[in-house]
């Protein structure tokens, strides 16, 4: 049976440490972990994951699922508040992206309160600790 749709996850820097950084934050739970649930509940949908430090490794992953997924859900960490490079990107594909952080960006420092993201997303999800890349695949279905 094919999959409905093909969503590709891309994950920024540090979030490699998910399980270990900041569990007050961010849980204890790896991504890894979390995706093999993710891919178990969304049988139906092809998902693929990508994880970078590199501000530019994730625009060039950004600029090739063009025309290749039918969305994205990028949580890009702390380049969503410094990187134009990035809203650039998204603002450049075709490709829906959803926004998502797994902190309450807004109840943090003030600097995470900007994002070069939003602007270009469909969609943002904020402050559901992991279920937000749920909530976010869910936006596609």
């Amino acid at each position: 049976m094919a999959k409905e749709l093909k969503i590709l996850i891309i994950n920024g820097p540090n979030l490699n440490l998910l399980g270990k950084r900041e569990p007050e934050v961010y849980g204890n739970q790896t991504f890894g972990d979390y995706f093999s649930k993710l891919q178990f509940q969304f049988k139906e949908t092809e998902l693929s994951y990508f994880q970078s430090n590199s501000e530019g490794d994730l625009i060039t992953k950004i600029q090739e699922a063009d025309g290749v997924f039918d969305g994205i859900v990028l949580n890009a960490a702390a380049y969503t508040h410094t990187s134009v490079g990035i809203g650039d990107a998204i603002a450049a594909i075709s490709v829906p992206v959803i926004e998502v952080h797994i902190s309450n960006t807004f109840a943090r420092e003030a600097f995470r309160h900007q994002s070069y993201i939003s602007k270009h997303a469909k969609g943002i999800i904020v402050g559901f600790g992991l279920q937000s890349y749920e909530l976010a695949i869910k936006s596609f279905l």
